[in-house]
């Protein structure tokens, strides 16, 4: 039997990146995907590709700085299968500036996107999972949220934010059933990061210890795991997952 086998997962952002191949694995292992996004054409697209391999996946129209799109989203997908099992709080965006460069456009976008929605995502879909006893929660946070980065105030506040997110709720709702757990990737090889210059790159690399980039499908196996069955004594855990480049 395949690991995630007729779970229901929410997984935001999962029209591309680590969101596209995180909805890839999770279709591999059984699971029925809800790909939201909000790009109509790169969303569908990894759905009819799924679709096409013989897997689940269906795609809906989310911008999590919409409460209300997520509360319809949501409400249309429990009504349709009674539960919701694997939340993936992967949506994200960068604004990068340096403090005193930074505009307050530039902060709010980054904590409207990156805190905010996945405290409305998981505000909203959690009950759903109590209704059930059961859940998995996983938020995308980054080894910038542990040690901050030149030029990215925000979006260092908002991943630090998730893992006291991360940590808090998992106390709150561990005993109803539902793990929540934080991954903080490194420098992984997503289609932004291959379209910078050659030199970029490969500076990127030479600081890594394994002298190399991560793989989106590595953060995906990773997330795979902890919405399986196999880690559910892992509860408000923050992983990293970047080469040693933290150490």
């Amino acid at each position: 039997m395949k690991n995630l086998e007729n779970k229901i997962a929410i997984i935001t952002g999962g029209g591309s990146g680590i969101g596209k191949a995180t909805a890839l694995k999770f279709a591999e292992q059984g699971a029925h995907v809800m790909i939201w996004d909000i790009s109509d054409d790169r969303g569908k697209e990894v759905a009819q590709q799924i679709n096409n391999n013989g897997g689940q996946a269906e795609f809906f129209h989310v911008d999590t700085t919409h409460k209300s799109h997520i509360e319809s989203a949501a409400q249309s997908i429990f009504n349709t299968y009674g539960h919701i099992d694997i939340l993936i709080n992967n949506a994200g965006i960068t604004k990068d500036a340096t403090l005193l460069k930074m505009t307050d456009e530039q902060w709010d976008q980054v904590i409207s996107v990156n805190l905010t929605g996945v405290y409305h995502c998981t505000r909203i879909i959690a009950p759903y999972m109590v209704q059930n006893n059961y859940g998995r929660i996983i938020n995308a946070s980054s080894v910038v949220g542990l040690f901050g980065n030149f030029g990215q105030t925000n979006y260092a506040a908002t991943k630090a934010g998730l893992i006291g997110m991360t940590q808090t709720l998992s106390k709150e709702l561990g005993r109803k059933g539902i793990t929540v757990n934080a991954v903080a990737p490194g420098f992984i090889a997503t289609e932004m990061i291959q379209l910078m210059p050659q030199d970029v790159l490969q500076s990127m690399e030479a600081k890594v210890p394994v002298k190399r980039l991560g793989r989106t499908e590595e953060v995906a196996s990773l997330y795979a795991f902890l919405a399986s069955d196999d880690a559910s004594y892992i509860n408000g855990a923050v992983i990293r997952i970047d080469g040693g480049i933290s150490l």
